[in-house]
């Protein structure tokens, strides 16, 4: 009869082979495979559900939440705006991105800091006239290597700090992860940006079929804000802005009247209204960063507290409510607070003011207001949502706010005001309350596959090591490098554990490595801090491929990459990260 530590073993070995295989959901992987464990008596049933109550899950859910209220605030896009510069070399592109994509995972989600930072990317390549694969894999690369560098910045850290509570007594602390992951992070940022981008070829990413109508371009009006009032402002002065936005002008209303040509000389005076012409997100951020509001923003203003806007495009059929008909003749903003912001016709231009303009089916809008509102009014106008293109609308005025209320939150963990999970509720309580996010943008916020991948992984790791599937791969590992220095068996564990982060989630691979470094750690009689914080930088290194981290798998359209492409800089890469953090670790974290 078979072991339990021949069953587990074998459980843990199929659930290997089904991640890697990536054809069933990893979160309903690593669940069907708590649940047989439990059924045959390897996780004990009041065990089974235990990993949902961990505070690493907590800290991973919770920094999520706090990811997207930073976003939303602008505070980030700030940053990001200001540092880019199609005119400068591209080694030196590359450098000024990964640094910035490094230093924003270290205090956000790395995924999210990706999402920010890559279309930023993409259109400096385009108006730089490069291939974007030369920029994207090293952007990439270095949001995963910058979130080494806290604890907050990856969850392999998070889970670390957990374990080592739950086995020593006493998490890592937030900055404990600093000093090694600051070392990789910079070796590894100074590579791909003097030498790695070479090894990668000049591709362009991959072209949407349909990606004329995605980036349909619609007729918009902006309400003058008051700080442009008292800035004197003409017309003119806004080109640079909009060529860097791609944002058309087209001329400015002004009591009720369309002025002709382009108004260029004009001075733009309170009550008047630009018209430009844009796709959402470049006509959203123009709007935000010269000062210039939407039509009707005074009856969005409980909507903006409540937890922000979002711009949806809707396609109008035939026989719709608002076929034939003016947002104005319906009343659309007093009756549902929806403003009717802009129009796609089939990129034909118009003069008519938007809200007086007579709808026609194949016309797409441009709708502007709370998320169940927008959708109320989809429903009530009879119009057809796009799939996947909303837009979220930035509160630039709260990012100040944000910064502040997430560095009351850190500072309160760091000095022991009270601990991690509790100090980062309160942040995202006051996110809340600052309308950062809303309610439901709190539960939007969450991945929750990694979640259950994550409350899965927990028993059924805590089943392996009880059982002595740690001990013995730890056995295994001594074996091997009996006769060498302890510091072999260190640099078998990282290569080891860096190998399996390449094939299968980083949270997976953290789960499994732990216990095998604490018992290698007990049978060395050294310290367990060196083995578990190799475990976390090694974790964090999934280099080879693009199914190991999300950051990978994100830029293989949109760089036009191969499976192949990731080695030609990922295995230099990993084996400088070897290199370079073994000795940082030893002589950080001494045996």
């Amino acid at each position: 009869m078979p072991t339990d530590l021949t069953i587990i073993l074998g459980i843990f070995a199929a659930l290997f082979v089904l991640l890697v295989w990536g054809r069933i959901r990893y979160d309903l992987v690593a669940f069907g495979a708590l649940i047989l464990a439990s059924l045959l008596g390897l996780v004990q049933k009041e065990d089974v559900f235990s990993g949902f109550g961990h505070a690493a899950v907590a800290i991973i859910a919770l920094v999520l939440i706090i990811s997207r209220g930073l976003v939303g605030s602008g505070a980030v896009e700030k940053l990001a705006m200001r540092l880019l510069d199609a005119d400068r070399p591209l080694p030196m592109h590359i450098a000024v991105m990964a640094v910035v994509g490094a230093g924003l995972s270290a205090v956000i989600n790395n995924v999210a800091a990706l999402a920010i930072l890559m279309p930023l990317d993409v259109d400096t390549a385009a108006k730089a006239k490069r291939a974007v694969s030369k920029t994207l894999m090293p952007l990439s690369f270095a949001t995963i290597l910058g979130g080494m560098v806290t604890l907050i910045g990856t969850p392999p850290n998070i889970v670390i700090s957990e374990y080592r509570q739950d086995a020593l007594g006493e998490p890592f602390a937030m900055f404990d992860f600093t000093p090694v992951g600051l070392i990789v992070a910079v070796a590894g940022i100074a590579f791909v940006s003097l030498f790695g981008w070479r090894l990668l070829p000049n591709r362009e990413g991959a072209r949407d079929q349909d990606a004329a109508f995605k980036k349909g371009r619609y007729i918009a009006e902006l309400r003058v804000g008051d700080k442009l009032v008292d800035e004197g402002k003409r017309v003119g002065d806004l080109y640079p802005l909009a060529d860097e936005h791609d944002v058309h002008i087209l001329g400015l209303v002004r009591r009720g009247k369309r002025l002709s040509g382009f108004s260029m000389r004009q001075e733009i005076r309170a009550s008047d209204f630009l018209v430009v012409e844009g796709d959402p997100k470049s006509i959203e951020t123009f709007m935000g960063q010269s000062g210039f509001d939407f039509a009707g923003s005074e009856k969005h203003a409980g909507t903006v507290t409540a937890g922000g806007l979002t711009l949806m495009e809707a396609i109008v059929p035939e026989g719709s409510r608002i076929d034939g008909r003016t947002a104005r003749s319906l009343r659309l903003l007093y009756q549902l607070s929806v403003t009717l912001l802009g129009v796609s016709r089939s990129g034909q231009r118009f003069t008519d003011r938007v809200r007086l303009l007579t709808i026609k089916p194949g016309d797409v809008l441009l709708l502007l207001g709370s998320p169940e509102r927008v959708s109320q009014a989809a429903t009530w106008l009879g119009v057809l949502p796009l799939g996947g293109r909303e837009t979220k609308v930035v509160q630039r005025s709260k990012a100040g706010l944000s910064i502040g209320i997430f560095l009351v939150a850190i500072a309160g963990a760091v000095l022991g005001w009270t601990s991690l999970p509790v100090s980062l509720a309160a942040a995202v309580i006051a996110f809340v309350a600052a309308g950062l996010v809303s309610g439901r943008e709190v539960y939007d916020s969450v991945e929750w596959k990694v979640i259950v991948l994550l409350a899965s992984l927990i028993p059924l790791a805590e089943a392996f090591e009880n059982l002595g599937g740690a001990e013995l791969i730890a056995t295994q590992i001594l074996s091997a490098t009996q006769g060498y220095p302890t510091w072999v068996s260190l640099l078998a564990l990282m290569a080891v554990t860096m190998t399996l982060s390449d094939f299968l989630n980083n949270v997976a691979t953290t789960l499994v490595a732990a216990p095998i470094a604490l018992g290698l750690a007990t049978a060395t009689a050294t310290n367990p801090d060196t083995w578990l914080m190799t475990v976390a930088i090694a974790a964090s290194c999934a280099f080879l491929t693009p199914i190991g981290h999300k950051n990978n798998t994100i830029i293989l359209g949109p760089g036009g990459y191969r499976f192949g492409d990731y080695w030609r800089i990922g295995l230099p890469l990993e084996v400088l990260v070897l290199a370079v953090g073994l000795p940082a670790i030893l002589i950080v974290w001494p045996l």
